[in-house]
């Protein structure tokens, strides 16, 4: 049995056994920092222009955005578009506000084939160079037997054909020496195997070459020059990025990257990239599956559906739609249910942008279709006055909202009662397997989950909070409920990387009348979601966790990194023997959608009631005490002010007698 297919199947075991801690093989460390909302010194934005004066009609943009966000499939956070280097339209789906970063996933190859071009153009390597020579100090034998012929221009096309794919980076830190001891499951060159372990090792042949990290290497040939300053790549634990995903970029600065390929490679005044690599990498060089896409593949790029088109694609929704003839970028960011380019959403961009799509170079102004392009913004965005609210009947289904007019004070009512009888409760669950943050998310990021132990709530005067109990932290979030009109944001430490979360919860009731608070919580800088039904009944609680993406696409995923060289990988093979993959099937779901129960500890909920409240009376008698002290200083100074000033007085009051009496003196002896 292979090594990494058994280092597969242990991490997958200990996820659906329920076991918690670092289950995986490598080495943990915090990266992902926090968001920085300030704009740095030396960010760029692009030109906002209406889109009439760039020839696109406002209400043709406008049918776009709304049908993005009528399919729910797609789950749409982000949109961009720019023509002639303008952005016209831009829009971020409520709770996703427009503008934060996001995760790119597989969109950031297509950077590390610029990174490549540029290594080319310096004259530091070539397209048939063998990666075996490259990696010269760790060359042996086996290497050259299984990987003689593979070379930079095989990992661009994604045709080397190594075995070692996205699972190796479950299965050590090495993931080098992973990719140059594996196997081959087909002829290199011959053959389209999507891999993102080739994305790696280009990244790695950077480091290799220069010394320097991919986004060190990036960072004064790119970065800066297109004005690009908050942007985040993860590293593996040897410190090489991370290459074929990893990358979290404003939706503004994926344009920017599409924008620099319209206009090949040239920035402003300077080349960045070399006009012919960057002709050669948009072009078809291998074909590719149709359930994948159905124009194929260049260099570390799609290929798009009109004339001379391209994509940056990244699974679940990331793309940079690149359009040579009508000079135009689109940018999508979500978390669609779909791993490749042939899906839901890419085909709504496809049904207005590509066919027979001829817009002008311009058109007159139009205030009026501008106005409602803004209204119709606002409204996606959960601006336009009215709350972003969770409607009953479950997610993704339609319903009747929680709030109706004529009831309206009474479930306001019944909402408060219901808030203050949570206020102060914890309940201890009965099993620590879960976590808030996603299973998808935890596995990307080699973060896992210590086990949540207990949830509890909270009552503030701005609103309802939920604490999460996992391990030895306590991840509190604030909750937007109806009468809040939204959502509710809050960045949240996971062993030392800080992710943004906003949490929305509605109160509802069961089929059996019992009271179901559920809970949204949307993982702003990602493609996933958590969803939470808390069923409260007495001193009893029952949570029903789900996430998006859901178990097809996690299954999809399992699937294809489990089947090593044609096989079905030892994991598969095992629960089939044990009765059948439809047992392994609903292992994953349970671990995707697990319940929990737990019981209401009524002393401790009372202890950090009691608790709260005793820090609240130090705060306040430290207050207290800071602003007496403050007080006594203050009439202290005046005190000693005031008594300077009469002595002042005094002894200026005697002088002048002094004088005075001298005065006296002198004239009387004069006078003798």
């Amino acid at each position: 049995m292979a090594k990494t297919e058994l280092a597969v199947a242990e991490l997958i075991w200990n996820l659906i056994a329920g076991k918690t801690g670092n289950t995986s093989k490598v080495t943990y460390f915090p990266q992902k920092p926090a968001f920085p909302e300030e704009s740095p010194e030396g960010e760029e934005r692009l030109e906002r222009m209406t889109p009439e004066s760039q020839g696109i009609s406002s209400a043709h943009l406008a049918a776009f955005l709304e049908a993005l966000g009528a399919e729910k499939s797609t789950d749409i956070h982000q949109v961009l578009i720019a023509r002639n280097g303008k952005v016209i339209c831009e829009c971020g789906y409520a709770p996703y506000p427009a503008g934060l970063w996001h995760a790119s996933y597989s969109m950031c190859k297509s950077i590390t084939g610029m990174a490549i071009g540029m290594l080319i153009e310096e004259g530091l390597l070539t397209l048939e160079a063998r990666v075996v020579d490259l990696f010269r100090k760790r060359k042996n034998l086996l290497h050259l037997l299984r990987q003689k012929d593979i070379t930079v221009r095989h990992l661009l096309t994604m045709t080397s054909c190594v075995n070692f794919n996205e699972a190796g980076s479950v299965t050590g830190n090495d993931w080098v020496r992973g990719f140059l001891e594996s196997g081959l499951g087909g002829v290199p060159g011959k053959e389209f195997m999507y891999n993102s372990m080739n994305s790696y090792m280009l990244s790695a042949i950077v480091t290799e070459l220069t010394g320097e990290t991919l986004m060190e290497y990036l960072t004064p040939r790119l970065w800066e020059p297109l004005g690009i300053r908050r942007v985040f790549w993860e590293s593996c634990p040897m410190g090489i990025t991370k290459g074929g995903w990893g990358l979290f970029l404003r939706p503004e600065d994926a344009a920017k990257l599409g924008i620099l390929y319209l206009n090949k490679g040239k920035w402003k005044t300077k080349q960045l990239v070399r006009a012919e690599w960057v002709e050669d990498s948009c072009r078809e060089h291998v074909s590719t599956p149709s359930v994948m896409s159905s124009h194929g593949y260049g260099y570390q790029m799609w290929m798009g559906g009109r004339e001379g088109a391209f994509n940056f694609n990244g699974m679940l929704g990331q793309n940079v739609v690149a359009y040579p003839d009508l000079n135009m970028v689109i940018v999508t960011n979500a978390g669609s249910q779909e791993l490749f380019q042939n899906c839901v959403l890419m085909g709504i961009v496809k049904q207005y942008f590509e066919t027979d799509y001829a817009p002008p170079g311009q058109l007159p102004p139009d205030p009026a279709a501008q106005r409602s392009l803004r209204n119709t913004i606002a409204r996606l965005e959960g601006k336009a006055g009215r709350a972003v609210t969770i409607r009953s009947g479950g997610w993704g289904r339609k319903g009747k909202e929680v709030w109706k007019r004529g009831e309206s004070w009474e479930r306001k009512a019944r909402g408060d009662m219901l808030l203050q009888s949570l206020d102060g409760c914890v309940y201890e669950l009965e099993e620590a397997h879960v976590g808030l943050m996603p299973l998808m998310m935890q596995v990307f990021h080699n973060n896992y989950t210590d086990g949540m132990h207990a949830i509890g709530f909270m009552v503030k005067k701005d609103g309802l909070y939920v604490k999460f109990y996992e391990g030895e932290e306590v991840l509190c979030l604030p909750v937007g409920m109806p009468q809040d009109k939204g959502t509710k944001a809050a960045d949240v430490d996971f062993h030392g990387e800080i992710y943004r979360i906003a949490t929305t919860g509605a109160f509802a009731e069961d089929e059996d009348g019992k009271t179901v608070l559920k809970l949204d919580f949307a993982f702003l800088e990602d493609a996933c979601r958590r969803k939470l039904k808390l069923y409260l009944d007495g001193d009893r609680i029952e949570a029903r966790w789900d996430e998006t993406p859901g178990k097809e696409v996690i299954m999809e995923g399992l699937d294809s990194i489990t089947d090593a060289e044609g096989r079905m990988g030892f994991l598969m093979n095992a629960v089939r023997e044990i009765g059948g993959i439809d047992v392994f099937h609903l292992l994953v779901e349970r671990t995707i959608q697990p319940i929990c129960r737990g019981k209401r500890k009524v002393q401790a909920a009372a202890a950090e009631t009691e608790e709260t409240a005793e820090r609240e009376e130090i705060a306040e008698s430290e207050e207290m005490a800071e602003a007496k002290e403050m007080t006594e200083t203050k009439e202290a100074i005046e005190t000693k002010e005031g008594a300077a000033e009469t002595e002042g007085r005094a002894a200026e009051a005697e002088k002048t007698d002094e004088t005075a009496a001298e005065a006296a003196c002198m004239e009387g002896r004069v006078q003798t």
